[in-house]
């Protein structure tokens, strides 16, 4: 559903150019519910903007359900905002009309494409758990329920790809657990590709794949080794839960140069954090890393 290659994006200003994406990698396949993690400045939020055609890429290649998003027009990228993709904002204000009520909200990008609003609109809330609350006003709703009206409008097109930036960042954990459920049931009961992109490494828990990047470029994964499906079944069984840190595999990226960013954990494990050299060994048809010795550490 998503391909990007040695996907480049750099900002213009002045005199000054910055360079927030550098070269990143990164395939996500239809229906899949994953997360993206960085460090303010990494360029998760870039890349989620050139995904969602806020923002024309600089080089490389990036498609969305076949769009080549580097060549398309500027009409076919209206289009493609409207129909592909749909998009979740952590500010509610860039998600909400205040003045219009919950329903009215979700029927308006429905009215822009000429169908029929009230009973999208309708079973949309049903499928959010707000239809109870259709005829409230943004001032009425809680922050979680201005969330959830927020998905209900992204979805009003029936796009293929759902953009979360930060969607938990304004809610408290018990709401932030719902709405990552609300997403889990959207992208399996619709097929819907879910990306979103966070600063809280705790959502691993609840997706089946984190891409972290750092410095423009993916830089690790983490893999679930059980579906989250299957898990909440052993519990459901009576089974004890396991160790968080234990539920994921975590794999280093490594990019057409043959070149890998180490999580920086596992170098600070080694004592690694701060140094620019590592011993590299063929160990039993195993690539080893290890700190340089003392010797070693003296040649620059």
């Amino acid at each position: 559903m998503i391909r990007c290659d040695n996907l480049v994006k750099i900002y213009k200003q002045a005199d000054l150019e910055v360079v927030a994406l550098q070269g990143l990698d990164l395939h996500v396949r239809a229906g899949e519910l994953m997360a993206i993690i960085g460090n303010s400045g990494s360029g998760k939020s870039t890349l989620l903007n050139v995904l969602g055609g806020l923002d024309r890429p600089t080089a490389g290649q990036v498609t969305v359900d076949g769009i080549d998003l580097l060549q398309i027009s500027d009409a076919d990228l209206v289009k493609y905002k409207r129909e592909t993709v749909g998009f979740v904002w952590q500010n509610n204000a860039r998600n909400l009309i205040p003045y219009l009520t919950a329903q009215e909200n979700v029927e308006l990008p429905i009215l822009l494409k000429g169908r029929r609003k009230r009973a999208r609109a309708l079973e949309l809330l049903e499928a959010v758990g707000l239809l109870h609350r259709r005829k409230n006003r943004l001032s009425q709703l809680s922050g979680g329920e201005q969330q959830r009206a927020a998905i209900a409008i992204a979805l009003a097109n029936e796009p293929k790809v759902l953009l979360a930036d930060e969607p938990t960042g304004s809610v408290d954990s018990a709401m932030a657990n719902q709405i990552l459920d609300l997403f889990r049931h959207l992208s399996h009961s619709l097929g819907l590709t879910v990306v979103i992109v966070t600063h809280d490494p705790l959502l691993a828990q609840k997706v089946d794949r984190v891409v972290a990047i750092r410095d423009g470029k993916t830089s690790s994964e983490l893999i679930r080794r059980k579906s989250y499906a299957q898990e909440l079944q052993e519990l459901a069984d009576g089974a004890e839960r396991g160790d968080p840190d234990e539920s994921h595999i975590e794999y280093a990226v490594l990019d057409r140069a043959g070149r890998l960013q180490i999580p920086s954990h596992c170098l600070e494990a080694v004592g690694m954090k701060n140094r620019n050299k590592m011993r590299v060994a063929i160990e039993e048809g195993r690539i080893v890393l290890t700190p340089p010795e003392p010797q070693d550490d003296r040649v620059s």
